[in-house]
């Protein structure tokens, strides 16, 4: 059975690789036999702790600095990725951001650049790599979706409404695409101990309304996000598409 999960000679693109979800699941890949390019806004192309981390399990890797509130900047990336790095058999869209205003007087810059980055880049770049894959007849394709794609959340639309568009998307994409061998999921990650809810650890009163909530009784690890992607990201999921996998510690079950 664990041949279903051997990445051996695949090559990944992870975004937002830097830290975080995104570095946790670039070395899952990396340590299930993968190559990882791993992308982030200010990734250095030289040193960095993704790249200690893959290299450690033996696999290339090679860093990349893009903006993903710059379309251009994306769109570029994507048309040099596969010339410089060979064919792409798995795209995660991790990449991401958040901005906190309550929506009567949430920024409207704010909001478009968290569209921007959430949602319409990682269509710019799903779109690109993905017709490479479809060209070959495989290839896998993961979005970092959130408890917030099917919650409302509070004081964060724009990022509410990005990643309730992130699993429309995944859906859409694998309506099209999963007959011709790529599959598209998505993994909803629930209240993960990162930068981007550092605010409400901070917050002694939302931060304990949260562990009563969940299940397990803890925040999750960047690292609970391993397996679900090294799943997604294997033969072991050539069935499964058009799905989104929370890994909550049971958040939505209750």
């Amino acid at each position: 059975m664990t041949g279903l999960f051997d990445l051996t000679g695949r090559t990944a693109v992870v975004t937002g690789a830097k830290r975080g979800i995104g570095l946790a699941m670039a070395e899952a890949l990396a340590a299930a036999g993968a190559d990882v390019v791993g992308v982030s806004a200010t990734l250095s192309a030289e040193e960095s702790e993704v790249r200690t981390r893959v290299e450690a399990h033996g696999r290339r890797f090679h860093g990349c600095a893009v903006d993903f509130a710059d379309r251009g900047a994306v769109a570029s990336f994507a048309d040099a990725v596969a010339a410089e790095h060979g064919p792409i058999d798995i795209l995660v869209n991790n990449a991401g951001t958040i901005r906190r205003a309550p929506a009567a007087t949430h920024a409207l810059d704010d909001w478009d650049h968290v569209l921007e980055v959430n949602l319409s880049s990682q269509f710019v770049l799903a779109q690109a790599l993905g017709r490479g894959m479809l060209e070959r007849g495989y290839g896998k394709v993961i979005f970092t979706a959130s408890l917030l794609s099917f919650q409302g959340g509070i004081n964060v639309p724009g990022y509410a409404a990005s990643k309730s568009g992130v699993t429309g998307l995944t859906k859409a994409l694998a309506n099209e695409w999963t007959a011709h061998g790529v599959t598209v999921n998505a993994i909803a990650p629930g209240y993960i101990a990162t930068d981007n809810t550092q605010a409400l650890q901070d917050d002694p009163d939302r931060s304990r309304s949260i562990l009563e909530r969940i299940p397990a009784a803890r925040w999750g690890q960047a690292g609970d996000l391993a397996g679900a992607t090294v799943f997604l990201a294997s033969r072991a999921s050539d069935y499964v598409s058009g799905i989104t996998l929370p890994v909550d510690g049971g958040w939505l079950g209750r």
